[in-house]
């Protein structure tokens, strides 16, 4: 047996470094600091022990986590609800018109995702343009407050993690052999059974590619929850930014961190499981 030459893991030598310093370090700094204990403005002692963990377990800590993975989940659903469809047919349309939704899509994310939020709150805000629309086609009598609400979170987690799932869905559904389905169809399947049968199966890895992009990002991404929620809707992330911040507690904001690391790969090992049973299923 062959044994590798020195000489030709040299080219791998920055990528091994990159790992090292930027990814297992901090992780590594990140677990142990989540054993410490507070000590002084910025400092932590080196007293190990299990008590930020056991904070957690207080009402407020579980109903923040409690929270935080109810709005995963539902913008999750929705983003796939929204996705899918628009993916499966995007793939389904001509060239041109692909390169044209491509751009469409793609267009938003040359301005800053902040700013793009901000356009939300003239959309949500009273007397906003939603506002007015709803008074003008009569729906509604006076203006809502809409913004600063669960729902306008939620919207800005839609609008803000949309792409990831339609790109996702586009992927498998571009691929697929669509001689499959004609073939389902001169077998006497009508168009949803076909579609059941044969597109949906062929384009999972797509859809769940598209969730796990989705879940994941909205268990973190605190800083929509600021804008549109206000001090109303509490993530994991905005605990995790006051812990640094306001209370400059780093030894528990590390803890917290480690948890929603632990959830997020929990989630990862779920979809891997899931995607490697399909592969199974394949084969057999």
């Amino acid at each position: 047996m062959n044994s590798q030459n020195p000489r030709s893991l040299i080219p791998l030598l920055p990528m091994y470094l990159f790992t090292l310093l930027f990814i297992l370090g901090p992780l590594i700094y990140l677990i142990i600091l989540s054993f410490m204990q507070r000590q002084g403005i910025w400092g932590a002692g080196y007293s190990f022990s299990l008590r930020n963990y056991r904070i957690m377990f207080e009402p407020v800590y579980m109903e923040t986590f409690r929270q935080s993975i109810r709005l995963a989940c539902i913008s999750t659903f929705a983003v796939a609800a929204a996705g899918y469809p628009f993916g499966y047919f995007m793939a389904r349309l001509s060239q041109t018109w692909r390169n044209r939704v491509m751009l469409l899509l793609i267009i938003p994310f040359w301005t800053s995702a902040l700013m793009r939020l901000y356009g939300w709150i003239i959309v949500f805000r009273a007397n906003g343009v939603f506002d007015r629309l709803l008074m003008g086609l009569r729906i509604t009598d006076e203006p809502l407050r809409l913004l600063y609400t669960y729902p306008a979170v939620v919207t800005g987690m839609i609008y803000a993690l949309l792409p990831f799932m339609i790109y996702s869905v586009y992927a498998s559904a571009e691929k697929m052999d669509r001689s499959l389905i004609d073939a389902a169809r001169v077998l006497g399947a009508g168009r949803f059974r076909a579609f059941l049968t044969v597109t949906f199966p062929l384009t999972m890895p797509g859809l769940l590619s598209g969730v796990f992009l989705t879940f994941i990002p909205s268990m973190g991404l605190y800083f929509i929850a600021d804008i549109l929620g206000g001090n109303k809707v509490i993530l994991t992330g905005n605990l995790i930014r006051d812990q640094v911040m306001n209370v400059h507690d780093l030894p528990f904001a590390a803890a917290l961190s480690v948890v929603l690391i632990l959830i997020t790969s929990l989630f990862l090992l779920l979809y891997r499981l899931v995607t490697r049973s399909g592969e199974i299923e394949g084969l057999i």
